[in-house]
């Protein structure tokens, strides 16, 4: 049912921030996957709002001192034409970087009735973590990253969902959008922006 890939990394990397009533706000992580690109989830990104990018940014309670912020400029957010909006989860949000070791849990399991189902699970997904430990609030966008046999670690996946039943529910991991379905269009966006 399981393998071991599964360090899931709450914003490492990145915090999204968006603009409101003049102070930034975080809503989502990413992953850096070149110098200047950022990868996180869409549902995360709305074309009436203004971001930013911090890196460096370990505990938003407080000013480490070590923070990057980096203005979005509307023109260089691309997302997904394929993508649907859905209501994402909404909740408080922690103020330190999470991150957790979650194990992976195979499609099969994952579209069983009793877990996520087969209508809310597709292969382009990952479902990674249980009931003890998993992605929550804030989350989004954060990379499930996975080691590889050289020993560099590669995303493989981008936090999308949790269950409205809670973080750690069980039999509803956290879902993720697999990498590898999109490598085509994340290259092409890439080459051609």
């Amino acid at each position: 049912m399981e393998n071991s890939c599964g360090n899931f990394h709450e914003g490492s990397g990145i915090s999204l921030q968006y603009e409101r009533d003049g102070t930034f706000r975080h809503t989502c992580g990413g992953p850096l996957i070149a110098a200047n690109w950022v990868m996180t989830a869409a549902h995360c990104i709305s074309k009436s709002r203004t971001y930013q990018v911090v890196l460096g940014e370990y505990d938003m309670s407080a000013g480490e001192g070590s923070e990057q912020r980096i203005p979005v400029n509307s023109d260089d957010i691309f997302v997904h034409p394929k993508w649907l909006s859905f209501c994402a989860a909404c909740g408080s949000l922690p103020d330190r970087l999470q991150q957790a070791e979650l194990p992976v849990v195979d499609y099969e399991h994952c579209t069983q009735p009793d877990w996520w189902g087969a209508l809310a699970i597709r292969k382009t997904m990952i479902c990674a973590g249980g009931a003890e430990k998993s992605g929550c609030n804030g989350d989004s966008g954060g990379p499930l990253n996975c080691q590889a046999e050289d020993g560099t670690w590669e995303v493989h996946g981008i936090a999308s969902f949790v269950s409205a039943l809670g973080c750690n529910a069980a039999k509803k991991p956290t879902v993720f959008t697999r990498v590898s379905a999109f490598e085509d269009w994340i290259a092409e966006t890439m080459k051609n922006n």
